[in-house]
């Protein structure tokens, strides 16, 4: 039989107003509810421009507690809808000591729990290690009324063995709050590559682990605050995938968009028979997976 799962993802673009920012993901997380999504995944960091691209200490300011007010606002919202809500927030968890954090929202209000961003990047444009500690959670499912959720953020989008502990601990789907764009330096060709290689890294995290994926990214042009650069074109693309990296939802590259397909959980089990990746690996031989290189 099947398990069937409506699930939606809210894709939009952001300015310097925080309340006009929220206003917009909360008008989008009772859209999809309203089509009928019981999980709602939002973009990463959604309340905020991605103020990574410089290193500034005043963009602390933006930092927030967890309980604070945005899990409060969300974990009003779901009850209401009656909905799970998978949120992205710059955590204060105490003074000097900051994460990159996903919290869930259950269906009933209160905190399913959180994942603090693993894997935290240092290029150009996305200076997160300025502002980000890594986190301290491992990559362990968040339990709820829908079922396990392996959530992730960004970064560790492209770390395979982030995705293979999320599902060697059950999580039933994998979703990824994600901020990524272009140098709008780069040309079409290169633009091109980099987007395609994103989806694909991703989709493949779900054929090599037969769960779904739900990846919510931003869209728009946000500047340098420094001027030293053009700053950043998000490439939007959110999409939702099945358990065989097959495509159910897509979205633009450039437009606000409520992304909304429907899961059928029972399909996982289905291709994990067909394709028992997990029946055939081989721990034995996987030790120097825990170096750095093999010199």
């Amino acid at each position: 039989m099947s398990k069937l799962l409506p699930v939606a993802l809210v894709q939009h673009s952001n300015s310097t107003d925080l309340a006009h920012n929220f206003a917009k993901t909360q008008d989008g997380i009772r859209k999809a509810a309203a089509q009928g999504a019981k999980l709602v995944v939002l973009q990463e960091l959604h309340r905020s421009l991605y103020f990574c691209q410089t290193e500034d200490t005043e963009r602390f300011d933006l930092a927030e507690t967890i309980p604070g007010p945005t899990s409060d606002s969300l974990g009003l919202l779901a009850k209401e809808l009656n909905v799970v809500i998978v949120s992205s927030i710059f955590e204060k968890r105490a003074t000097g000591l900051y994460h990159n954090t996903a919290v869930v929202l259950d269906s009933d209000g209160t905190i399913a729990g959180k994942y603090r961003k693993m894997h935290i990047p240092d290029d150009p444009g996305f200076y997160e290690k300025f502002y980000f500690t890594p986190g301290d959670l491992g990559f362990t499912p968040i339990q709820t009324s829908i079922g396990k959720l392996g959530v992730l953020v960004c970064w560790d989008q492209w770390f395979p063995e982030a995705a293979r502990l999320m599902a060697m601990a059950g999580a039933e789907i994998l979703i990824y709050p994600t901020a990524i764009g272009w140098d709008t330096t780069d040309d079409i060709d290169e633009q091109t590559r980099q987007c395609d290689a994103w989806v694909i890294s991703q989709r493949a995290h779900a054929v090599a682990n037969g769960v779904p994926v739900i990846s919510c990214n931003r869209v728009g042009h946000e500047s340098d605050p420094s001027g030293h650069s053009e700053g950043i074109l998000f490439w939007g693309n959110s999409f939702i995938a099945g358990p065989q990296g097959e495509i159910l939802a897509h979205a633009s590259a450039k437009d606000d968009e409520i992304l909304t397909a429907i899961l059928d959980l029972k399909r996982s089990e289905d291709t994990r028979r067909i394709w028992p990746y997990l029946r055939d690996r081989r721990i034995d031989h996987y030790q120097d997976l825990l170096k750095i290189y093999r010199d």
